[in-house]
């Protein structure tokens, strides 16, 4: 091959102009012109007019080829386009070396890619595209110049060439994100991908949506940009853009509850580590060391359990405290416009039946997540809600998320009575009246204000049910009713409530914290090291007391008869005051009226110390008793909580650091609680239920799965159920089977036959035995009935 006065060149061996002439292979070249570039650089011009040849060659043989076929697809001579890959590639290894003899290279290549994409065998587009991709990495050439061009790679239906421009891009912006997040950088990238995604070309649209979830799933572009551009891609004219939308949004907090789903289900190490973890020794101790093997494993697994709980409760705690909950739908800028418009596409929408529950659960989460008032879906949804309709524990999942504190009752009451009417009734099946039960109860867990108490008690008598379902559902409405209202409750199904006087918020009731949260756990803790200290002081202080009434009474003793009579007269006056203190407590009343008769036989008798001496104990008892109550009332007027913020008003770090730790354990006292591993005591009947707040409800996703009834397994698979949790167990053999299959060496008793032993040893041993047989035969088959009575 001959152009512009090139001698005839062939890639497989190249003639080098150095010291030594040797023919060799471009590999070897390349490798060398790395080791030495400035003597290589002949053979580098050499090389890059030749590449420019075949690139004209290569064009006008497509051309030709197009004008005769009338097509431009597939152009060229397959040996040219091979020769111009292999060069493309060489020179782009070599491009770092020589940086200014092949300056114009990049441009080429992409120049090429730009023009004839479409038109180049699939091969070469993929060798080109690879040696472009080179010169990205070694940082010859900027991301922001040809993201475009590998966003249209992907749209040109080669299944290779998409594979390796979508891998290049996401991996790319990864690096460029990996140290440090240069946002000037990357906003300019995403105005590129935000613009293809609002074209109406549906290829470049779902490339561009495709990068954008993936690198949001990866927290490299963990934006609110990224996240409304995504959201923004449910109103595009392409239904397949909008499905694939809507299925990244639903399946978002999907892998998220799949990330925070606790797998540490073989650990061994049952004892707690942390101080807030409250598990009580004795139940370490008792899965461990008492009991059968059985009783060990399960009170094992209970243990077990009870810390993946409390695990997941602190988790979920400290995720709380630090904000680190995200969703997509969460940092919508305007999340009412969002849930309006969308609804307003499912009211028109002509799509099948799986997209439009798609575009419902969307809205139900967006209204749930951002507690917004959408009164038209309510009605909407009314239609949907019968037993027989297809995926209804779905739509009512859906249903249960679209409601919260801050909608009207009046306007979810239509849609709660059908669910009532349709599902909950004698001649519904098992499951649609559990499901109904279950429906009822996570509704009126975010709107009590709907429960009535008819409508209560009608449901709760399906307790008595036989089905297990239905009386576990019911009885679950019975304890939410217990801590939310108790009185709409007869008083047999109350129980014994922590407040009995809770009535629900009136609608558009709020509490307003003027502490700050968590700062009353702060205060129980200090009123409880308070308590410990002043039960001691106290203790001191009434020793001290009676010493002191002791000293006053010898006093009494020496005195004369003035100050007798002046006692007398203090005695009337403190018998009128205690006749009126005996109408307020009876209890008091009768001790110190029997204490005053027998003082008064003792005066009759006239014994003047005894009287004085006993009047004195009647005084200081009385007066202790009126003093101890004044004190209790006068505690319960002025006495008032004084918060640990009161002080000084500022909270120090080590205070903020206490709370944390006091919530911990309160949280891991309720999963205890649960698990009944809690000490008998106040704190379990306490932690028995707790109620989520309204945010906590909001930001939690309705699992469909806890609406549904368990599906009764088969005896088939039970059996394969069992066999599972056999897998590594040893099969059962009896121990003389075990012996004879020892392959170990022989046993203690074996081994006391063949030791080898003194005489002396011999026959001592040899006549215990003896003896030892001489008595178990006396004493078989004798048996002592007591001395005879005649000889």
């Amino acid at each position: 091959m001959t152009c512009h006065g090139i001698p005839d060149l062939s890639l497989e061996s190249i003639v080098a102009s150095g010291r030594n002439a040797e023919k060799i292979s471009l590999p070897t070249l390349q490798s060398k012109m790395k080791c030495d570039p400035e003597g290589y650089e002949s053979e580098l011009f050499l090389l890059y007019r030749h590449f420019d040849s075949s690139l004209d060659l290569f064009q006008q043989q497509a051309s030709l080829n197009m004008h005769s076929d009338g097509t431009g697809s597939n152009g060229g001579d397959p040996t040219v386009a091979k020769e111009l890959g292999d060069l493309a590639m060489f020179l782009s290894h070599v491009t770092p070396f020589y940086p200014n003899h092949l300056s114009d290279f990049p441009k080429k290549l992409s120049d090429l890619l730009h023009s004839a994409a479409r038109s180049l065998p699939s091969n070469l587009k993929c060798h080109l595209a690879q040696a472009l991709i080179l010169l990205m990495n070694r940082k010859m050439v900027d991301i922001g110049d040809n993201l475009a061009l590998f966003m249209e790679l992907q749209t040109l239906g080669d299944r290779t060439l998409r594979k390796l421009a979508f891998s290049h891009v996401i991996q790319s912006i990864r690096r460029m994100n990996q140290k440090h997040k240069n946002e000037a950088k990357n906003r300019a990238l995403q105005n590129i991908l935000f613009s293809m995604l609002q074209e109406e070309d549906e290829s470049k649209a779902k490339r561009s949506l495709v990068i954008l979830c993936d690198l949001h799933r990866r927290r490299v572009w963990f934006d609110d940009r990224t996240a409304n551009a995504i959201c923004t891609a449910c109103f595009h004219s392409s239904s397949r853009i909008m499905i694939s939308a809507l299925s990244f949004l639903l399946g978002y907090e999907r892998l998220e509850e799949a990330d925070d789903s606790d797998d540490s289900s073989g650990e061994e190490d049952m004892t707690p580590q942390k101080a807030q973890v409250v598990i009580s020794r004795e139940a370490v101790y008792k899965a461990h060391h008492k009991g059968t093997s059985a009783s060990k494993k399960k009170k094992q697994a209970k243990l077990q359990r009870a810390i993946r709980t409390m695990k997941k409760q602190q988790r979920t705690l400290s995720e709380k405290n630090t904000s680190n909950y995200y969703s997509p739908l969460s940092h919508l800028k305007d999340a009412q416009g969002f849930a309006e418009k969308l609804f307003s596409r499912l009211q028109t929408s002509n799509e099948r039946f799986e997209v439009k529950m798609m575009i419902l659960k969307v809205v139900a989460r967006t209204v749930g997540l951002h507690r917004l008032i959408l009164l038209n879906f309510y009605p909407f949804m009314q239609k949907y809600v019968q037993p027989h309709q297809r995926d209804i524990t779905e739509l009512l999942a859906a249903a249960v998320q679209a409601c919260h504190d801050m909608v009207p009752p009046d306007a979810v009451e239509p849609l709660f009575r059908q669910v009532v009417n349709q599902f909950v009734h004698d001649r519904s099946r098992t499951e649609a009246i559990a499901v109904g039960l279950n429906v009822v109860r996570e509704i009126c867990l975010r709107i009590p204000l709907l429960m009535t108490e008819d409508l209560l008690q009608d449901l709760v008598q399906y307790k008595k049910s036989h089905e297990k379902a239905v009386s576990t559902a019911a009885r679950s409405l019975i304890v939410l009713f217990r801590e939310v209202c108790p009185s709409l409750l007869i008083k047999k199904d109350r129980g014994r409530p922590t407040d009995p006087k809770a009535k629900p918020k009136a609608f558009g009731e709020m509490n307003v914290s003027t502490t700050v949260p968590g700062v009353e756990l702060l205060d129980d803790d200090d009123e409880k090291s308070d308590t410990n200290e002043s039960e001691s002081s106290v203790s001191d202080y009434d020793e001290a007391f009676a010493t002191n009434d002791e000293k006053s009474c010898e006093l009494n003793e020496d005195g004369e008869a003035s100050e007798n009579d002046e006692l007398e007269e203090e005695s009337d006056d403190f018998s009128d005051f205690h006749d009126d203190e005996e109408q307020e407590s009876d209890a008091v009343s009768n001790e110190t009226e029997e204490e005053s008769d027998e003082d008064e036989e003792k005066v009759d008798k006239g014994d003047s110390v005894t009287k004085k001496r006993k009047f004195c104990d009647v005084g200081q008892l009385s007066a202790a008793d009126t003093s101890l109550r004044a004190l209790k009332r006068l505690a319960g007027e002025t006495m008032q909580p004084i918060s640990s913020d009161s002080m000084d008003g500022i909270l120090s770090n080590e205070d903020f650091q206490r709370i944390r730790e006091l919530q911990a354990k309160k949280e891991a006292k309720v999963a205890l609680a649960q698990h009944g591993l809690l000490r008998n005591g106040s704190d379990a009947k306490a932690g028995a239920y707790k109620i989520p707040n309204a945010e906590q409800l909001s930001t939690r996703r309705m699992n469909p799965a806890k609406l549904e009834v368990k599906r009764k397994m088969t005896k088939e698979e039970k059996l394969e159920l069992i066999k599972a949790g056999r897998e590594d167990r040893v099969k059962y053999q009896a121990k003389t089977a075990i012996k004879k299959k020892k392959t170990g060496g022989s046993s203690n008793r074996q081994k006391e036959h063949k030791k080898a032993m003194p005489m002396a040893a011999k026959r001592s041993k040899v006549a215990r035995s003896r003896q030892e047989k001489k008595r178990q035969q006396k004493l078989a088959g004798k048996q002592f009935r007591g001395k005879k009575a005649w000889k």
